[in-house]
């Protein structure tokens, strides 16, 4: 069967207009032993905020359908499956799109993030939903998680070493491999790579906790100015990377830093929390916020938004809860483009 991009296939950038959201109602009682109610509470109102601009489905387990209908109330379409857990931009397809409008579905491999936790039923989760929507269906022999790339819609890739290099993932791929059958499932021709992503981050550096495409040629860079800070380091060796680097279409980029959120710590651990997971929505823009002691910098990355997407509405959410199971607003959700 011939690949995604010499069929004509890419993945467009999560800017363009979609047709519904994807979302995954949290069960997991060990990430969540006492906060799950709280949690679900929080999934709830990031999918009724969605909601105002698309539609959205919510994947639940088939026991848990009538709890989570009650919860997220009328404007949430419920789609019963069996799954592991809540990170539907990890475990869910990747869509693409060809010239003539059709889409079409990246079902990677999924191991939970280098076989952290179990994932037997989540790695059944991409395939389910694109015979469930009747979409043309790429099976990828090798592991990847859409939360390692974000793409500009004109040839280019941002993702990191950590992650998709880490031995956890794919141990027989060499790095030309790698960067080479990326390129041939998602339709791009270049490849950015970062090196590292935050401290704390288990999914091993996810680029979209880092960096991610505002538009082509611009890049939204979360920052630290705090030398003292694990992530001071990994932000200056990335923000290099991206100022010496150029696109598909030949172009340096313009970076556009947001500085990080204080340092957050949840049972002791330090959590990796980002304004770069936030999520394009129609017309709108999902900011995960952290409230308390990041008030200013929630303020500014909500500013900084606002300033380079004049035309979308910026809709913050607390999200500190959701937080603390290891990803937020970005990991939570999957686009499907129209």
């Amino acid at each position: 069967m011939s690949l995604p991009q010499a069929s004509g296939f890419a993945m467009p950038p999560e800017w363009a207009p979609h047709q519904r959201t994807f979302i995954v109602w949290p069960i997991d009682d060990t990430t969540w032993p006492d906060e799950l109610d709280e949690v679900r509470q929080a999934y709830a109102r990031v999918a009724q905020a969605i909601a105002r601009f698309e539609p959205v489905t919510m994947v639940v387990l088939p026991e848990l359908v009538e709890e989570a209908a009650r919860i997220c109330g009328p404007s949430v379409d419920i789609l019963p499956m069996e799954y592991d857990d809540s990170w539907i931009r990890d475990s869910g397809p990747t869509f693409l799109k060809n010239a003539a409008g059709e889409l079409a579905g990246v079902n990677w491999q999924f191991n939970a993030w280098g076989n952290k936790f179990p994932s037997e039923l989540d790695n059944l989760v991409a395939p389910q939903l694109l015979d469930h929507f009747g979409i043309r269906r790429f099976d990828a022999p090798f592991v990847l998680e859409g939360g390692s790339i974000h793409v500009d819609g004109e040839g280019t890739l941002l993702t990191t070493e950590e992650c998709l290099l880490n031995k956890n993932r794919n141990p027989h791929m060499t790095r030309e491999e790698l960067d080479a059958q990326v390129r041939q499932y998602l339709g791009v021709e270049k490849i950015i790579w970062l090196k590292k992503g935050l401290c704390g981050d288990h999914t091993d550096g996810h680029v979209d906790n880092v960096a991610c495409f505002a538009r082509p040629g611009v890049v939204l860079l979360q920052v630290c100015s705090d030398p003292e800070d694990p992530n001071y380091a990994i932000s200056r060796e990335n923000l290099e990377i991206l100022r010496q680097a150029v696109d598909a279409k030949g172009r340096s980029l313009e970076i556009i830093p947001i500085e990080q959120p204080p340092a957050l710590y949840h049972k002791g651990v330090r959590m990796a929390a980002s304004y770069i997971n936030f999520y394009f929505v129609n017309g709108g823009i999902i900011l995960p916020i952290f409230g308390g002691e990041c008030a200013e910098t929630d303020r500014q990355a909500e500013a900084i938004l606002a300033r380079v997407f004049p035309d979308r509405t910026i809709v913050p959410i607390e999200s500190r809860i959701i937080l603390t199971g290891g990803g937020n607003i970005h990991c939570a959700t999957q686009q499907m483009p129209k």
